[in-house]
């Protein structure tokens, strides 16, 4: 049963046809959820969001769209980087990023740590991996690596409309060091007469407290946020999500992560860029109502999750939100 994360061993005859039954609705739920699919997600009183669909591998593009996102809220691209002895070449990361350009996409630059990159980068053990080498420390550690990402991206990037994402940003420095990184590999490439569109978005993907306290500073300088809530309310609340002994405390409606939240919508709202949220708190259809009154442009999750989220939103007012709120 994978809506409850259990499995039954050996169900009696009277477990066998309850099971029965709940499938049965299971499936006529989601027939009704399909009709969805290609209404936009707009509120009761005309207000509407846009609602993408987080990516691992490009063979999955064609499936989270057909449930009915506008879009790829995050394309997570560590898959190109694991299980492999060797690094992907430019070329390798440029036709699988070209591959799922018929929608808009915001590419997350590589996003591991010392606990789960390829062999081939250079890696000692910590500690605790969380808090270590990872993400966009890992990638200016690494600046070879990350230039040609980079250079993959903005190939891809005449294919389609492309968004460069730099994950696990703590501060103004690191935003600032990637940005100048990334307008090097602009220069190069014009030089080189490669073709690719000079107006890519480049956006902050607020995941760390201390980024979402100065949001309004980072906003100055980024074109859009995208809300890593896992990592957030993880760090906020200063847990460790695989833990099961205080996996009680990972609560996404603690006043504390909401005020993180508002004050990161609020900051994008004042400096004109969108704000996303792209964690797992996006796809879950009893925080939609919180989030819409929070004032969310875009919402990213699992492809499963866009028709429901969409029933939800498509339910209620703006102003309904807000109150809850």
């Amino acid at each position: 049963d994978g809506t409850r994360g259990i499995v039954v061993l050996n169900p009696d005859p009277g477990t066998f046809l309850e099971y029965l039954e709940r499938q049965r609705r299971y499936v006529t739920h989601d027939r009704e959820l399909a009709k969805l699919r290609d209404m936009p997600a707009r509120t009761v009183d005309g207000c509407e969001v846009r609602l993408l669909a987080n990516l691992d591998v490009p063979d999955d593009a064609q499936s989270v769209l057909d449930h009915g996102a506008t879009g790829i809220g995050l394309f997570r691209t560590e898959f190109l980087y694991m299980n492999r002895s060797t690094l992907p070449t430019e070329e390798d990361q440029f036709e699988a990023y070209r591959q799922v350009l018929a929608r808009p996409v915001v590419f997350r630059t590589l996003d591991v740590g010392s606990d789960k990159i390829a062999d081939a980068i250079e890696k000692r053990p910590e500690a605790n991996p969380a808090l270590g080498l990872r993400a966009i420390r890992l990638c200016l550690k690494n600046i070879g690596l990350f230039r040609t990402q980079l250079r993959a991206i903005l190939r891809a990037s005449a294919y389609g409309e492309a968004r460069i994402l730099f994950p696990m940003i703590s501060g103004l420095d690191e935003l600032r060091l990637a940005k100048c990184i990334l307008d090097e590999v602009r220069r190069e490439m014009i030089e080189e007469a490669i073709p690719f569109k000079e107006d890519t978005k480049v956006g902050a993907m607020i995941e760390i407290p201390s980024a979402a306290v100065i949001a309004d500073l980072i906003a100055r300088e980024a074109d859009f946020f995208s809300v890593g809530t896992n990592d957030l309310i993880q760090y906020a609340m200063a847990i460790d999500r695989q833990n099961e002994n205080v996996a009680y405390l990972y609560e996404p409606l603690h006043p504390a992560v909401l005020r993180l939240v508002r004050h990161i919508v609020e900051s994008g709202r004042a400096a004109g860029i969108p704000v996303s949220m792209c964690g797992e708190m996006a796809g879950d259809p009893l925080f939609s109502v919180i989030l819409l009154g929070l004032g969310f442009d875009e919402l990213s999750m699992i492809g499963l999750s866009v028709p429901r989220v969409k029933k939800i939103i498509r339910s209620v007012t703006m102003d309904e939100a807000r109150i809850l709120v």
